[in-house]
């Protein structure tokens, strides 16, 4: 790992040299370095930057059989700076809970690479071992936990992954008088998403996406007042407390979009909107506020929390 970055990995489907292959990878990345030229990708294997599975260096003209796996490190494309902080909850020898902001995602992927949580806290704190043990959405702000060893790794991910640990989070929407009246309020169906499209939607078979919808409450005058103007918006606003039982991707804001109350500043719900109209200073109103489990180590309980007003922060 290099300031942070885990390295590459990929395969060639036809037998071909370590340079080809890295050229075409290079040449076909939607989101490339304008400086990731020919003289950078040679530049890689004159470092020993580029290896094969064993750790062995390639040269460039070193043959790359079909199936063989090839390691080599990205140049990441210039990001738009993130101007929101992580902010340190909780931690001790194995964990780290961060209050996770808006607008960064929590690890790699596309076009946010270094503008992530994994990798600034990485930066930061010199651990290159740090990693998630769950996900939050990248416009989603709240609790997120991180292992400090990859000797607990495991342990973490897997609690989650069984879907062990209980979640509250609190969202701003349209205050709706039925929704506050019907909760406690189970939402259920299942939850589809194609790769490459950006939003989610419903679909027939089993059901895989399960959201409690705890309560409603109206918004403070002055907090209500303040968000209308950041979010140009007239009308009454809501602060929901939703208990998500599963884990799909957009799962709360497409519930709150079917149910008539679209989370204030999404982007995705009802109408999905290009990359560039993105404005960091009116956020997604969605916060995890709430983490319990037993830890997986020692056995005791764990119980993390911000307060509601973290929705309204920014």
């Amino acid at each position: 790992m290099v300031n942070g970055l885990n390295p590459s990995r990929a395969r060639p489907d036809v037998d071909t040299t370590a340079g080809e292959f890295l050229t075409a990878l290079i040449d076909a990345q939607r989101h490339r370095h304008p400086e990731d030229n020919h003289i950078a990708i040679q530049r890689r294997f004159e470092n020993g930057e580029v290896v094969d599975s064993r750790g062995n260096r390639l040269s460039f003209i070193s043959p790359l059989n079909a199936g063989q796996d090839m390691w080599f490190y990205r140049i990441p494309a210039p990001e738009v700076p993130v101007p929101y902080e992580i902010q340190t909850v909780y931690e001790d020898d194995r964990i780290l809970v961060v209050s996770k902001p808006p607008f960064l995602a929590t690890m790699p992927r596309a076009q946010h690479i270094t503008e992530t949580a994994t990798v600034r806290l990485r930066r930061s704190t010199g651990n290159n071992e740090l990693s998630p043990a769950h996900r939050l959405d990248r416009l989603t702000s709240g609790l997120l936990l991180f292992t400090k060893a990859q000797q607990f790794r495991g342990a973490y991910q897997t609690l989650f992954a069984q879907r062990q640990a209980s979640k509250t989070y609190v969202a701003v929407a349209r205050y709706s008088e039925d929704l506050a009246t019907q909760a406690p309020l189970w939402w259920r169906n299942r939850i589809e998403k194609t790769p490459g499209q950006f939003q989610a939607r419903t679909g027939e078979g089993p059901v895989n996406a399960e959201t409690l919808l705890h309560n409603v409450q109206r918004l403070e005058p002055e907090v209500e007042s303040r968000l209308q103007q950041v979010h140009n918006t007239h009308g009454t606003l809501g602060l929901y407390t939703l208990k998500p039982a599963t884990g799909k991707t957009h799962q709360l804001r497409l519930h709150m979009h079917l149910a008539g109350a679209p989370i204030l500043g999404d982007n995705g719900y009802p109408t999905p909107l290009p990359p560039e109209a993105e404005d960091y200073s009116v956020p997604l109103r969605l916060c995890a506020t709430q983490l319990e489990f037993t830890d997986p180590v020692d056995g005791t309980a764990r119980h993390f929390t911000l307060p509601e007003t973290s929705v309204f922060a920014i």
